[in-house]
């Protein structure tokens, strides 16, 4: 009843949802929101880690091992949103799961989830999201090596993998094999240390291998921990732009091999820009100077929604109304007049206006 087109109806603008909210924030018929109910300090430092259980309203459809969800955080009258990859194993719907935090300081949402949340805080959520999944099950018992490879904070979704198959009794399987290979700055940064100690101790199938300090991907060491060729291995390998980019040059065209970033990699601007930029709301314009949008809307000083920043979110979503753009992602070229586009990833072609 509370997802009928009647009683949207009734309730429009606003829509069923804003009248629950003010009722109870854990009551929705479409929206989905999560309360803290603990708040685990992972790693302390100049940029700590925690891992926030979270327990979210019915309409939570539960996840997949490897996916992430994005997070929306009220901050001085502000909503900000941002991607956060999920930690605990799959979930069913309606079920608690955490989400694994490293505060970086330009980082609105994770610094105060990390530095400030706690139990009772209530969080605005997407539906889990993320084809950085898995096929393996304990119910589908093949031979397969898997390997899974991250760096700092990209351990998050290869958690969600480990701590599914052992939950779901994966390792119950003599033949299966896991080697797993995680790049961190030091011990004191190594996230999920205890766990991490008592899975490498076990008789699971798991081989884990920590490497610390400015350790780079070695192709000739991965070969000799899983003892073979890993390109015809299945892999997933989350973290740094460097580290990703290693992993990809070594695995060349093998179609074994799931990537995932974690933080977008960096993308040099066109320096020989040309045209304006124009804000059709703010009734301003700006020289192009090659970067994104959004990039060139803030140091415009305007403050446009966004999230994620890495083209997942769909946050910052703003209706181009003339001229051409880039995707910075892809290198794709769009005229189409009137287009909504992604302004953290869309960089003007000549001279260009939206709706900002």
């Amino acid at each position: 009843m509370l997802g009928s087109r009647l009683l949207a109806s009734l309730t429009s603008p606003h829509g069923v949802d804003h009248y629950l909210r003010q009722i109870n924030p854990m009551w929705a018929a479409t929206d989905v929101r999560a309360r803290v109910v603990d708040v685990t300090r992972e790693t302390d430092g100049e940029h700590p880690v925690a891992t926030l259980t979270l327990e979210p309203t019915s309409t939570w459809r539960g996840h997949r091992s490897g996916q992430y969800v994005q997070v929306g955080l009220e901050v001085a009258g502000r909503r900000t949103t941002r991607c956060f990859s999920i930690s605990s194993a799959a979930s069913l719907p309606g079920e608690r799961f955490t989400i694994t935090v490293r505060a970086h300081e330009e980082g609105i949402v994770s610094k105060y989830l990390v530095r400030e949340a706690q139990p009772g805080l209530i969080l605005h959520l997407s539906q889990a999201e993320g084809a950085f999944t898995v096929h393996e099950s304990a119910a589908t018992p093949t031979n397969n090596h898997l390997v899974m490879i991250s760096g700092g904070s990209g351990i998050t979704p290869v958690m969600s993998h480990i701590r599914t198959f052992l939950r779901d009794g994966y390792d119950d399987h003599a033949q299966r094999k896991i080697t797993f290979v995680h790049y961190a700055r030091s011990p004191e940064d190594q996230i999920f240390a205890e766990e991490l100690r008592e899975i490498a101790a076990a008789d699971n199938g798991i081989t884990v291998h920590l490497r610390y300090g400015p350790h780079l991907f070695d192709a000739d060491e991965l070969r000799l921990m899983v003892g073979g060729d890993y390109t015809d291995m299945d892999t997933w390998v989350c973290g740094p732009a460097g580290l990703v980019e290693l992993v990809q040059e070594a695995y060349g065209d093998s179609p074994r091999l799931r990537v995932e970033f974690f933080k977008p990699p960096a993308f040099a601007k066109d320096d020989d820009a040309e045209g304006t930029l124009a804000f059709n709301l703010a009734g301003s314009t700006a020289s192009n100077d090659g970067s994104s949008i959004l990039e060139q809307a803030e140091a415009a000083g305007l403050t446009p929604e966004f999230g994620c920043r890495m083209g997942i979110c769909f946050s910052c979503t703003s209706r181009k109304t003339e001229g051409t753009v880039r995707n910075i992602l892809t290198g794709e070229t769009s005229s189409l007049p009137d287009e909504d586009v992604r302004i953290c990833v869309s960089a003007p072609v000549g001279s260009c206006a939206v709706d900002l």
